[in-house]
């Protein structure tokens, strides 16, 4: 992939996504226990190493990757391979699309996922595959040792086991799959920097997506929702309930070996940190916070009408690449007011925004 499908290479940007914040790991490799740091300290490694590949991908190209030859719209093409604890990618397939599922359940896991992923972005916003074109979707599974992340490269899906210290398995929750793939729908749409605000908006549609396609597998409503971002990864040890709360940014864990849960709820708190390319994980929870709050407001499923208006601003074609929290907050507003007229979806956006602090008009 060389080109972002917008039409303007010059703004293909490929970054190298993770569910798990750099300063979290950073934070465990410090641990006098070489249980917990010894772990953190080889998933740090990796994650720089994939890193710099993702940059050399950017300067010699990337394949690209095409439906296969007479796929159906609207039908996922899925393949699971498994590293075997190794850190070659993609590693050896063993799951294919339309086969059966097998005994081990992290592969069946990332099989559904990538299913519910798809089928959330074509049955309720018409987008076949994260590219729009029906792109196969590709996942390793038992990536490297102990390996306590999972990422999208920009060509697939790569998911740790955890250490089993702090983190379990990273296809327990369905939300990490989807959130690692929506950055992919990000990369072909908006492709938003990966600093500061504009890369706090890459992480908060990330996360936004990520909840909505929990919710759609669990049939639940916004009322219903736990509006956490990463439920069931954390290890019975860790004091938390998981990597992140939409619903109470900053509430997610509070843990003697990972510390605070440091994202703020509103412009109040913003962090200005050099840190996490400049806090893209920590004031992502103030987006993500406004849209908590409009699904709240609005009702029933999020992703009816919520979930709409965020993705019409995504893919709308006016989303800058270096866009600030107000530039997407202004087009939200015009993006309900072009769907919905000056009825409740309007108010509700803009009471939402006025909650966080952050200004839409």
């Amino acid at each position: 992939m060389t080109a972002n499908p917008t039409g303007n290479p010059e703004r293909f940007e490929p970054v190298f996504c993770t569910i798990v914040p750099p300063f979290v790991l950073d934070t465990l490799a410090q641990n006098q226990d070489p249980a917990l740091a010894g772990p953190a300290r080889r998933t740090l490694q990796r994650d720089a190493f994939e890193r710099t590949q993702r940059r050399l991908t950017t300067v010699i190209g990337a394949p690209s990757v095409a439906a296969p030859k007479g796929a159906e719209e609207g039908k996922p093409h899925r393949t699971i391979h498994d590293a075997k604890h190794r850190t070659d990618l993609p590693g050896r397939k063993v799951r294919g699309e339309g086969d059966k599922a097998g005994k081990d359940a992290t592969v069946n896991r990332a099989y559904d996922g990538l299913g519910a992923t798809f089928e959330v972005f074509f049955k309720h916003f018409a987008r076949d595959s994260i590219d729009g074109g029906g792109l196969p979707l590709n996942a390793t599974v038992h990536y490297g040792e102990d390996y306590g992340n999972a990422f999208w490269n920009g060509e697939q899906m790569v998911f740790g086991d955890g250490d089993r210290e702090i983190f379990l398995d990273f296809t327990i929750p369905v939300d990490v799959i989807g959130h690692e793939l929506t950055h992919g729908v990000v990369q072909y749409t908006a492709n938003l920097t990966y600093f500061g605000q504009p890369g706090a908006l890459n992480e908060s549609m990330a996360d936004v997506f990520g909840s909505l396609i929990k919710q759609y597998t669990l049939g639940q409503t916004a009322a219903d929702a736990d509006w956490l971002i990463g439920a069931g990864l954390l290890a019975e040890r860790v004091t938390g309930t998981a990597l992140r709360s939409m619903k109470a940014p900053g509430t997610a864990y509070d843990d003697d070996v990972l510390g605070k849960d440091p994202q703020p709820a509103t412009m109040d708190d913003y962090v200005r940190t050099g840190r996490d390319n400049g806090g893209v994980h920590i004031n992502s929870g103030i987006p993500n916070h406004a849209f908590y709050l409009l699904a709240q407001t609005l009702g029933g499923h999020a992703w009816e009408r919520a979930g709409q208006i965020w993705y019409a601003v995504l893919t709308g074609g006016e989303l800058a690449q270096d866009a600030s929290f107000t530039d997407f907050a202004k087009l939200t507003v015009a993006a309900a007011r072009a769907k919905y007229g000056d009825g409740e979806e309007l108010k509700a956006v803009l009471d939402a925004w006025a909650q966080v602090k952050v200004p839409a008009t």
